[in-house]
């Protein structure tokens, strides 16, 4: 058996020790706010294995030892984040927060004299989520004649970013697409690819950063009009969930909006918010 066969055969059926596992979490947590509890010990050991075979390791031992006794965290810690990390995205994901934009957000921003919205979806992933937001407000710009706005895509795997660069998609992915917005997603010229890409001119409108959450500042200029950070706080604990929601509170302007996930809450949790629709606030 040659060298690279017996490190993927002892890479397989290796496993992550109760002492390893325990030291990937903490380091998990601390740099993402991301828990992983013992439940997840298969799926964590499912994923890096890509990342032992990258590095020359044939055991997760001697990865964790390249981790933690070698310094190899710092050349790693991006890969070892983007292994870990879960990219749930779709288009038109819980529709009534789109729904709401439509037919408060944006009028209210228009009446009141805003000519250039900032938005920021906080936890972008693949790009779903702030191409939503661009097709939704820029017909409604179409249509009302403004506001113009700019859109800031964030999150902290950069391999999602990479995706939302591009803007390429499998059709199937694009289906949730309402017929009003399919002017938008411009198919392959070559049908076998089976997929489409969003069109340049919404393209033009999303900038994108790689921002830890967790970080100790969140380095994304001007406050916003709107931020959208979705489905990503049930990864989180409860005092973890208070100190992202506070930190967005102060990089949202008065007035502004934001939105979370349907099956997240901000009970128990100080901010300077009040609830204007299910799982929609503004700053007071």
């Amino acid at each position: 058996m040659s060298q690279a066969a017996r490190q993927e055969t002892a890479s397989t059926v290796d496993q992550i020790s109760a002492r390893n596992f325990e030291r990937l979490a903490r380091y998990i947590y601390d740099y993402s706010g991301i828990k992983m509890p013992s439940s997840k010990r298969t799926m964590l050991e499912g994923r890096l294995r890509r990342r032992l075979r990258t590095t020359g390791h044939a055991t997760f031992d001697g990865y964790c030892d390249y981790l933690f006794k070698d310094d190899g965290l710092e050349a790693e810690s991006v890969f070892l984040i983007d292994a870990v990390t879960t990219n749930k995205t779709d288009f038109f994901r819980e529709p009534r927060h789109f729904d709401y934009m439509t037919s408060h957000v944006l009028p209210e921003f228009k009446s009141a004299g805003v000519r250039r919205i900032r938005a920021w979806s906080a936890a972008c992933s693949t790009g779903a989520e702030p191409y939503t937001m661009a097709m939704v407000m820029q017909r409604y710009a179409d249509e009302q004649g403004g506001p113009d706005y700019e859109i800031l895509g964030a999150d902290l795997s950069t391999d999602v970013l990479e995706t939302a660069l591009r803007g390429v998609y499998p059709n199937e992915m694009l289906t949730p697409v309402p017929a009003e917005y399919r002017h938008w997603v411009m198919s392959a010229k070559d049908k076998t690819r089976r997929e489409s890409r969003i069109h340049p001119a919404l393209r033009a409108k999303l900038s994108l950063a790689r921002l830890n959450l967790m970080g100790d500042s969140y380095a994304v200029g001007e406050p916003f009009d709107m931020i959208m950070c979705r489905n990503v706080m049930i990864y989180f604990d409860k005092p973890t969930q208070a100190k992202v929601l506070k930190r967005l509170c102060e990089r949202l302007k008065r007035g502004g909006y934001l939105f979370i996930g349907h099956s997240e809450s901000i009970t128990g949790i100080e901010l300077p918010l009040v609830t204007v629709a299910n799982t929609v606030f503004r700053k007071t």
